[in-house]
């Protein structure tokens, strides 16, 4: 048999530096009081022997893991073929990695799975969880309180009980629906209708609430709700539904959908019905995947929201813990944070931390400002400032950043 490699030990590294093992620890744990040039010394043994910190001693010492739990409130099968799922976890990992933190995925199928995650956050292998993609009846927010889990949720939350108010990242949803519809009502739309989203989770409600506020200026009464189809952000939804509207109204001028994946399943049903986009029926859709609304036919407008860096920011809060909010209300640029700025959950660093609006830039022709987003602390959801709603943001009571929306025209609309 192969004899065992022998691990380089704490005092291997003490003895290579010089100094106490004790000393070692601090540095290696990332504790202070240690002076510079010992320090260099110490991380210079470590790179020599190729040390690797025992993690649990080391958990025992620093109480934390990092590690970050990543829930979905979702099957595997939506999760695995939803591009949306992807990016936002694309975001997640880059600032998990750059804080070398490891990202465990947790997926629920059913009421068993809220169970299990329950506990497994409650047993104390992670520091945090990321959760998104929640239902209005979904009972994880209050299962992962009584677990006394550090949580940033992604999407406004829905629910006011004992949780208290959470922290969350969000898009204004509701803001880029109002800037959809009222592009195609600039188009001399008369007759727009909405597929919806799912309307148990918030971020379907406020981009209808949207449609809703635009025809409501537009239309005596706010609008025809033959016009209004309950879909589920699939594209075999989005099919469904446009079936759905075209049967009941076949005189539909425009369609907004909620989502790129909606929007892709109508303009397959108005391909098959021989309906011209957009000279007969104009469409627009929400989140901007590429390149799906690129290589859609024809290419699709869409209401673009920053899906990784919601993913990114989510993470960030979570690290940095809640005075990050300050910094994020100013705008949350993606460079790289450097190791000076990692800190585990709780470990709240100055809100500079985070850089000021980003520029918004890709295919297609973009209207309104570049990336900021605000701090949702003040009125009702929808309740956007300013001139433009891609210039605002809607804001929510509690500590949640809500990023802007801006449109991208292209040839569907």
């Amino acid at each position: 048999m192969p004899e065992a490699v022998s691990r380089p030990t704490l005092e291997a590294v003490a003895t290579r530096a010089g100094v106490s093992r004790a000393t070692v620890s601090r540095v290696v744990n990332g504790g202070y009081g240690v002076r510079a040039p010992l320090a260099e010394r110490v991380r210079r043994a470590v790179a020599e022997l190729g040390y690797v910190p025992n993690q649990a001693a080391r958990s025992l010492v620093t109480k934390r893991h990092d590690a970050v739990a990543v829930v979905i409130a979702e099957p595997e099968a939506r999760v695995f073929t939803d591009p949306f799922f992807a990016l936002q976890l694309r975001g997640i990992s880059k600032e998990l990695t750059a804080h070398d933190n490891q990202l465990v995925l947790l997926l629920t199928e059913g009421r068993d799975d809220h169970t299990r995650v329950a506990r497994y956050l409650a047993g104390g292998h992670v520091d945090g969880a990321l959760v998104f993609s929640l239902h209005l009846d979904d009972p994880l927010p209050g299962l992962i309180h009584d677990a006394g889990v550090p949580t940033v949720f992604g999407g406004r939350p829905g629910w006011r009980d004992r949780t208290g108010t959470p922290v969350y990242v969000d898009t204004d949803n509701r803001g880029g629906a109002r800037t959809a519809v009222r592009h195609l009502a600039g188009l001399g739309r008369t007759r727009i209708a909405h597929i919806t989203g799912a309307l148990d989770q918030t971020s379907a409600v406020d981009r209808l609430d949207g449609y809703r506020d635009v025809m409501a200026e537009t239309a005596e009464g706010g609008g025809d709700p033959s016009l209004v189809v309950e879909s589920d952000f699939t594209p075999a939804g989005g099919e469904r539904a446009m079936r759905e509207l075209l049967d009941r109204r076949p005189d539909v001028d425009a369609v907004f959908a909620a989502n790129d994946l909606t929007a892709l399943g109508a303009l397959r049903v108005l391909r098959e019905r021989g309906r011209r986009v957009p000279e007969d029926v104009a469409v627009v859709g929400f989140d901007d995947m590429l390149p799906l609304a690129e290589q859609s036919d024809p290419p699709l407008t869409t209401v673009r929201q920053d899906i990784e860096r919601m993913g990114r920011l989510m993470a960030r809060l979570l690290l940095r813990g809640p005075s990050a909010l300050r910094g994020a209300s100013a705008g949350d640029g993606d460079g790289d944070p450097g190791p000076e700025s990692a800190s585990g959950p709780g470990d709240a660093s100055g809100p500079g931390d985070v850089s000021g609006p980003g520029d918004v830039s890709g295919p297609g022709d973009v209207s309104g400002p570049g990336d900021a987003c605000l701090r949702g602390d003040t009125s009702a959801p929808g309740d956007a400032s300013g001139p433009d709603d891609t210039a605002s943001a809607a804001r929510t009571p509690g500590p949640g950043v809500i990023l802007p929306t801006t449109l991208v025209r292209r040839a569907s609309a």
